[in-house]
């Protein structure tokens, strides 16, 4: 057995890293399959995305007269301008102190009601009080010296006249120099009981002040009304007006809520039609379901350059509980209907198209509106006026019963299908 030859096994290999060819085969076919499905069902989704239908809001228009509003009736006739605004009380006041100091009492609370003159809060005044007490002290006692003064005048006066009585009798019992001093004595008690009498006004003008001050410690209601909001609680310093740090400009915020209105901003191009006593309706967004009637107190003379708008202050007619201040609200004024006189026709008044101002696009310098027709989008270009309230007159380019995009889709396209949502 020796003469036979041996195989040498320690260079036999296995190459693991390399697969068979069959399988290298099945692998690439099977990763084609999968690129391939990958690619047919990205290709179907996205032609089901543009084919599908976006829900959307839409708007029907309708046309109105007389009226820039979003619609019209109701009392007092059509709506003219519609704006919008918030709830303002016409007598509002920030109570702060009239002399700096620590907050000691404060009597009131957010929702109270104090008339007028009533005390709200107290600062510390123990220095104060004592102020008071020294300056009654002091006139007491410029009031007692003047007694004296006074009795020491007359007591001259009396002499003087005993002098001058014994001189006119017999003049060589007295000489006329004793005569001239009694009448000085009597001349200077008198600048005395003067002088005097100025020490006690100043000492009781001195007590007034002192009283003032005191005073000025207790921060009074300037006006029968409702405390809003508390600015500052006791131990807190305050000071007539805000010195930073610590300090505290106003005690309280009170206003009077017999007095609230609305104040809305109205487009400068629509200020024209609006009048001083003109009938509106309120309504505040608290509340949509609810309308308060109000009237149109001032037209403020003068507008904002930077907005184009004009202050409008309206009162509320309607009062009541749940109205409060800084709510927000609606205002369509009323546009009173005309009567036709006898024997003089009154001129038609032109149609209005009023719709909100969202469904209103600017493209490229172009105000445009899309429309649905068939299930798909279709842009007009119309021109329309400022917004009001946000709302916008369509001038020209509509006609009444298209159906406009009001929201759903950002960036409508020519012929996009959509579906009107509900």
């Amino acid at each position: 057995m020796s003469g036979t030859p041996t195989a040498d096994l320690s260079k036999l290999r296995i190459n693991r890293d390399d697969p068979p060819p069959a399988v290298r085969r099945a692998l690439g076919r099977v990763i084609w399959l999968v690129a391939a499905a990958v690619l047919i069902i990205a290709v179907f989704a996205v032609i089901g995305r543009r084919g599908a239908a976006v829900p959307v809001q839409v708007l029907t228009v309708s046309t109105t007269t007389g009226g820039t509003g979003a619609g019209g009736g109701g009392s007092g006739g059509s709506v003219a301008v519609v704006a919008n605004g918030y709830v303002v009380a016409r007598t509002k006041a920030a109570v702060s102190a009239k002399i700096p100091g620590r907050l000691a009492t404060l009597n009131v609370s957010e929702g109270s009601r104090v008339e007028k003159g009533t005390i709200i809060a107290r600062l510390d005044n123990a220095d104060y009080s004592a102020g008071v007490g020294q300056a009654e002290a002091e006139l007491a006692s410029a009031r007692a010296t003047l007694i004296e003064a006074r009795s020491d005048r007359d007591q001259m006066q009396r002499e003087y006249a005993r002098v001058r009585n014994v001189h006119s009798q017999n003049p060589t019992l007295v000489s006329p120099q004793e005569v001239e001093n009694a009448e000085s004595r009597v001349q200077q008690a008198d600048a005395r009981l003067s002088a005097q009498s100025a020490r006690v006004d100043a000492a009781a003008a001195g007590l007034r002040v002192a009283q003032a001050n005191l005073e000025n410690t207790y921060i009074r209601a300037p006006f029968t009304g409702t405390v809003l909001r508390k600015e500052a609680e006791v131990g807190e310093v305050v000071a007539p007006s805000v010195g930073g740090g610590l300090t505290r400009g106003a005690v309280v915020t009170m206003a009077d809520l017999a007095t609230l209105e609305v104040e809305v901003d109205v487009n400068e191009a629509y200020i024209a039609r609006i009048s001083n006593g003109q009938q509106a309706r309120i309504m505040l967004d608290a509340y949509p379901d609810t309308a308060f009637r109000g009237a149109v107190r001032q037209v403020v003379p003068t507008a904002d350059r930077q907005r184009a708008t004009v202050q409008v202050k309206v009162s509320i007619v309607d009062r009541d509980p749940r109205i409060l201040t800084e709510m927000g609200a609606k205002v369509e004024f009323l546009q009173a209907p005309r009567s036709e006189s006898a024997g003089t026709p009154q001129a038609a008044e032109r149609p209005r198209i009023i719709v909100p101002a969202e469904a209103v696009r600017s493209e490229n310098g172009r105000n445009v509106v899309w429309m649905v027709r068939d299930g798909r989008l279709q842009s007009r270009d119309v021109d329309a006026g400022p917004v009001s309230g946000n709302f916008r007159e369509i001038r020209s380019g509509l006609s009444g019963g298209e159906q406009l995009l009001v929201s759903g889709v950002e960036t409508p396209r020519e012929g996009q299908r959509v579906r009107v949502g509900p």
